[in-house]
């Protein structure tokens, strides 16, 4: 294990190397305060063995988990944007979703399921969850991100429509707090023929409770 760039680089046995890059800054101020934070838990030691490096495993936790705020998602669906007549619904669903809930810091998790029908321009598949993903490595709420991934496939696509549709556990609920651990949110946001076209809405919502895979 070696110091690369501010990141860590391991090797195992099989040669493959894989690469973290931090900004060293930010993961030394992170350690500082998530060290304070251990210091003023009732009844724990900061200092005894499992908790030594947590302050630095958590600090680059939290870069991992909202790495999305450096992304710009419009990029992503621009940088895979091709002619095509195709004017039928493109759908991608059981999206994995992990995201940081901004009122409490604890996780939700849950699947996307997003639909546009295409107005001259398609785009990769693999961008409209990588769309998701940019979203959901933020401090979030549910119903925000739903609209930020409807938002940013309307605007960039300009497609005749746009439909999301985001289901999720909130771990602020089933953790603490009201304590329902079956319980699950559901959020939607449609546009265009999504919006004003029962029929069209009708259909993607039966694919996405249907079974096809």
């Amino acid at each position: 294990m070696k110091v690369v760039n501010s990141g860590i680089e391991t090797i195992d046995e099989s040669g493959y190397t894989k690469t973290e890059n931090y900004n060293q800054k930010t993961t030394d101020k992170l350690i500082d305060l998530y060290r304070n934070v251990l210091e003023n838990i009732p009844g724990e030691d900061p200092e005894r063995e499992g908790l030594i490096r947590t302050p630095l495993r958590v600090a680059k936790s939290m870069q991992f988990l909202t790495q999305g705020y450096a992304i710009n998602p419009k990029d992503i669906l621009r940088s895979a944007m091709f002619k095509e007549e195709y004017q039928q619904m493109v759908l991608v669903k059981d999206i994995d979703i992990f995201s940081l809930c901004e009122h409490h810091m604890l996780p939700f998790l849950g699947k996307a399921h997003v639909a546009y029908i295409p107005n001259g321009y398609i785009t990769g598949l693999s961008k409209i969850a990588r769309v998701v993903e940019a979203y959901a490595r933020r401090l979030q709420v549910q119903e925000r991100l739903t609209t930020q991934i409807l938002n940013c496939i309307q605007e960039t696509l300009e497609p005749v429509g746009v439909a999301v549709v985001i289901e999720a556990q909130h771990m602020c609920m089933q953790m603490r707090g009201v304590q329902k651990q079956n319980s699950v949110s559901t959020t939607s946001a449609f546009t265009g023929e999504f919006l004003n076209n029962t029929k069209t809405r009708e259909e993607f919502i039966h694919i996405i409770g249907s079974n096809l895979h």
